[in-house]
């Protein structure tokens, strides 16, 4: 083989590796990174461009690669080599697969796994096979995770509960069986996570809206005009909407997202080319106050980075309640509360359908949101809620008037929407 078949270049999985294309000088041929293997019924080095020179991307297109035209096989992650049938398969193996396949896309899923691949590393037991990884190896690692504390962005720890580690187990198991479903000699997972719901204690604490009142004040206080500033729109977006915190993060202005209808006053959580999920992103009627600050938005609602570490502050400096009760989804339960306490039963459905929990059929989804009747006892209490924020919060929502054509002010005062 030649010289340039062996090399690993700047990543490799089994027979393909990474790297820039060159000519003899040095020079790059192309300004994308290029997927490289070495045909033996050629007898020379072929490549594929990745399209991208981003290293990050160029390595996820090699993943993809490898998994279209090695159908998964088992590579030791040391020599590179395909390993002997009946050998076994390489849960850490299994996992990269399964991570490529997903196209690493998806932050939770990598951050539950992680800690399964730290815990192979602890052990030195980089060679652990699938088969290998059975109810008791389980046991072992939830023992070894439990007494591990969650550490927050600012450096704040709480116990690990029960769910988080075995959503880590979830993952895994996930990961064996994507393995087992390329391959007939790969076994399913041999161990059974246990269903979340048998152990998950849902958070009791629910915010009245004299709380509610005294978050807005932390986020509008005049001291921290910009500091606080995404905690502010997260809020307004999430008190409107009963969004869960990631779709609040996702909501956008941007026309190509086909989120925001300003002369509908209807908002699509689920913005254009997101396929939906078990968790449902409706589409939602938002309160006039509210979309006074979508229409003065540009892009990103509420910013390109998560406010997780701002709402810890702010749960700390107001005293909220910890153990897990006071997450972000605080917002997101509490106005779903204060709408049964408020509303008539009859209604009850359309807090259901804010919360995504129901929703209507396929084709009565694409004209029902125009409708001026559509969800308008659950949009209108909302907007009552608000305006009894505002009273106790006065700079909530920095208006000039209490009136539908108000304007919108910064916290400074400065006029930034008509």
């Amino acid at each position: 083989m030649p010289r340039r078949a062996k090399a690993k270049g700047i990543y490799q999985r089994g027979a393909f590796w990474l790297d820039w294309d060159r000519r003899g000088d040095g020079t790059l041929r192309s300004p994308f990174l290029a997927i490289f293997w070495y045909d033996s019924e050629r007898g020379r080095t072929r490549s594929a461009s990745t399209g991208s020179g981003d290293v990050a991307d160029a390595k996820r297109a090699l993943d993809r690669h490898y998994l279209q035209h090695s159908e998964g096989a088992a590579i030791c992650p040391t020599c590179g080599q395909r390993r002997v049938a009946g050998s076994g398969f390489l849960v850490l193996q299994s996992i990269q697969d399964y991570l490529a396949a997903k196209g690493g896309g998806d932050k939770a899923i990598g951050h539950r796994i992680a800690h399964v691949t730290r815990y192979i590393a602890e052990r030195g037991d980089v060679t652990l096979i699938c088969e290998r990884v059975n109810e008791e190896w389980i046991a072992g690692f939830r023992a070894w995770l439990a007494p591990q504390p969650i550490i927050s962005p600012s450096k704040q720890e709480r116990p690990r509960a029960l769910s988080t580690i075995e959503n880590s187990v979830i993952q895994l198991a996930a990961a064996i069986n994507f393995s087992h479903g390329r391959g007939d000699t790969i076994k399913p997972a041999q161990f059974k996570p246990i269903p979340t719901k048998s152990i998950n204690r849902t958070p009791e604490h629910r915010s009245d809206i004299k709380e509610l009142a005294r978050m807005f004040a932390y986020a509008t206080d005049e001291r921290f005009p910009v500091k606080r500033a995404a905690l502010h729109r997260f809020l307004i977006a999430s008190v409107a909407t009963l969004a869960r915190p990631d779709a609040v993060h996702d909501i956008s202005t941007d026309p190509k997202r086909r989120q925001w209808n300003s002369n509908a006053r209807v908002l699509n959580l689920n913005w254009a080319g997101r396929r939906q999920t078990k968790k449902f992103r409706p589409v939602v009627p938002v309160a006039w106050q509210a979309a006074l600050h979508l229409d003065a938005a540009s892009g990103f609602f509420v910013g390109a980075k998560s406010v997780k570490s701002s709402w810890e502050s702010m749960a700390s400096d107001l005293g909220l309640p910890g153990d897990g009760e006071s997450g972000m989804k605080l917002i997101r339960r509490s106005m779903a509360k204060l709408l049964r306490d408020r509303l008539p039963k009859t209604d009850w459905p359309e807090i259901e359908m804010f919360l995504g929990h129901a929703k209507f059929d396929a084709t009565s989804d694409i004209y029902a949101p125009f409708d001026p009747d559509y969800l308008a006892a659950g949009r209108a209490e909302i907007e009552r809620i608000i305006d009894e924020i505002i009273s106790l919060a006065p700079r909530a929502f920095h208006r000039s008037s209490t009136g539908e054509g108000a304007e919108i002010f910064t916290i400074g005062g400065a006029k930034i929407a008509g």
